[in-house]
């Protein structure tokens, strides 16, 4: 994953993503868990923008990034509105020293960076031992139907006052897979632009292989909504986005 450049038009080009939504989904499952949810590790934090919300609702935040650049607007982001938040460069496959937290989320498709079954057994064994006993794991991921229909083979463009990017989406040789070749142009103090280019992988799986993947990890209990319905019903072939709950098993 790169987010080298892209980290400093983020927050500018995902402006109208759905971070409401996702906070109050989130929200919505801590209040249906049995248990009462404190302290939260976020998995792909980014820029921070679900972790802050998040900590200004009163929980205890801790937010993990691959990227260096992401945590650093995060962080002062974070600073600028007095939050207390812990800030952590690690990659979730290889996290380390984290435990006791009630509550994982994951969101904004992160685990779709992870393309391999075995990239995914070894961050979902991670998150399992990050958590406390019953403590719940939620994540989301593009569709499959999504990925293949309105993903792969695609080319999107933004342009605002002082940064513009193209961004083409390839599909891969497997099933899920796509390659993303962003190119940006953002604006110097010269009035000119700056072009750089980042390459990003992705991959999906079918929600029977994260299920399984999930109780190979110990997680049991999981629960499958789609784009931010919590009704539980719905196609797989025909949603965006796919969300996952699963618990941690309750240990004597």
């Amino acid at each position: 994953m790169g987010y080298e450049q892209m980290a400093t038009v983020y927050d500018t080009f995902m402006n109208n993503a759905p971070y409401d939504k996702w906070l109050t989904l989130t929200e919505m499952l801590f209040k249906r868990n049995q248990s009462t949810i404190q302290s939260v590790l976020d998995i792909g934090c980014g820029t921070g923008q679900i972790t802050n919300r998040l900590a200004e609702s009163g929980y205890h935040m801790v937010g993990v990034d691959s990227s260096e650049e992401m945590l650093s607007y995060a962080e002062t982001k974070a600073h600028d509105r007095n939050l207390s938040v812990q800030w952590i460069h690690q990659d979730v496959r290889y996290l380390e020293g984290l435990s006791s937290f009630d509550a994982v989320i994951s969101y904004c498709d992160v685990m779709n960076y992870i393309t391999t079954k075995e990239g995914l057994q070894l961050a979902f064994g991670n998150i399992y031992s990050a958590l406390n006993n019953g403590g719940i794991f939620i994540f989301d991921v593009h569709a499959m139907g999504h990925i293949q229909h309105h993903l792969a083979d695609r080319t999107f463009a933004d342009v605002t006052e002082d940064a513009a990017y193209i961004w083409f989406c390839e599909r891969g040789k497997k099933p899920g897979e796509v390659f993303h070749d962003l190119t940006f142009f953002i604006q110097n103090d010269k009035d000119t632009f700056d072009r750089y280019s980042e390459g990003h992988h992705q991959r999906t799986y079918s929600v029977a292989t994260y299920v399984q993947l999930l109780k190979e990890a110990g997680f049991e209990n999981c629960k499958i909504y789609a784009d931010f319905d919590l009704n539980g019903d719905f196609n797989e072939g025909e949603a965006e986005r796919i969300f996952f709950l699963a618990h941690k098993r309750v240990t004597k």
